[in-house]
């Protein structure tokens, strides 16, 4: 079984829509997908009703999270979308993208880039606004050449000179949210330290402690050290590792399925959901 387990559609920051990601995971030869588009599950919907015959979806979301100043995204899979408390805290954090891009527009103009609000809009169009979008403008206009080079602390990358925070939650508190709606977590790209600031090793296993069930280890953002530094904590901690594409579409040069979860880690995370349940294609 071939399985990736973080993909994003235009129901957030990616470029396919719901329907051409699931089409297209079953032309790269994938088994199982994860829609895991950012505190949204807005692509569901259109993702099951297109879901070729032979590909399983994984309904999921990544979730904005914060803690000791430092940004993170927690994976969810398999939670009840409609639990009522996960539910208003992916509605605060999707509520707050739209100031905070206007923020990094701001901050872009300041600095000399002719970024307009109108122009990010656009390419966001009816997906949830994000920092990509923004870089996706900066490359529209010259300023970097791939919508990566964007996020360094030159521009956007977490505390970069135009980075502006949004609402995002204690990662403790995601667990026990996710926990609650019957769905499993994964932190998702630990060590990716192009990004910015990373976790401690100490806060991650605190994380352990209260519940994570994972950590995501093989990701086009980790070297062969980082992912060898991850298995053997994830190892002292009891951790499941994952592998994904942590796919954008054109948005980034990572193809589906380039990363992939081994099979057993994928039954032990449906084995341990109780919110929801991978859905098998029958020919959409």
């Amino acid at each position: 079984m071939r399985i990736d387990l973080h993909t994003h559609s235009t129901a957030s920051d990616g470029t396919d829509t719901p329907a051409e990601l699931v089409r297209n995971a079953a032309a790269a030869g994938l088994d199982v997908v994860a829609l895991t588009d950012h505190d949204s599950v807005g692509g569901y919907a259109e993702a099951r009703a297109a879901l070729p015959a032979g590909l399983t979806l994984v309904t999921g979301a990544e979730l904005s999270c914060r803690v000791g100043g430092v940004s993170m995204h927690m994976l969810a899979y398999l939670f009840d979308p409609d639990e009522p408390e996960l539910a208003r805290e992916r509605e605060l954090v999707r509520d707050d993208r739209v100031p905070r891009a206007q923020g990094m527009v701001a901050k872009l103009r300041e600095l000399g880039v002719p970024v307009t609000w109108e122009q990010v809009a656009r390419i966001a169009g009816d997906g949830a606004v994000g920092r990509p979008h923004v870089a996706a403008a900066m490359v529209e206009l010259g300023v970097v050449e791939t919508v990566s080079d964007a996020f360094t602390p030159q521009w956007l990358a977490n505390d970069g000179r135009a980075y502006v925070d949004k609402h995002e939650l204690d990662p403790f508190d995601a667990i026990r949210l996710v926990k609650a709606a019957g769905g499993v977590t994964v932190f998702a790209h630990p060590l990716a330290v192009k990004r910015g600031r990373t976790i401690p090793e100490s806060v991650i296993a605190e994380l352990a402690a209260a519940g994570l069930d994972g950590i995501e280890v093989d990701h086009m953002e980790h070297d062969d050290a980082a992912r060898a530094r991850l298995r053997g904590l994830a190892a002292d901690l009891g951790l499941l590792t994952t592998g994904s594409s942590d796919y954008h579409g054109s948005r980034k040069t990572v193809a589906l399925g380039e990363y992939t979860t081994d099979p057993e880690i994928y039954g032990e995370i449906v084995r341990r959901a109780f919110g929801a349940f991978p859905v098998p294609g029958a020919g959409g």
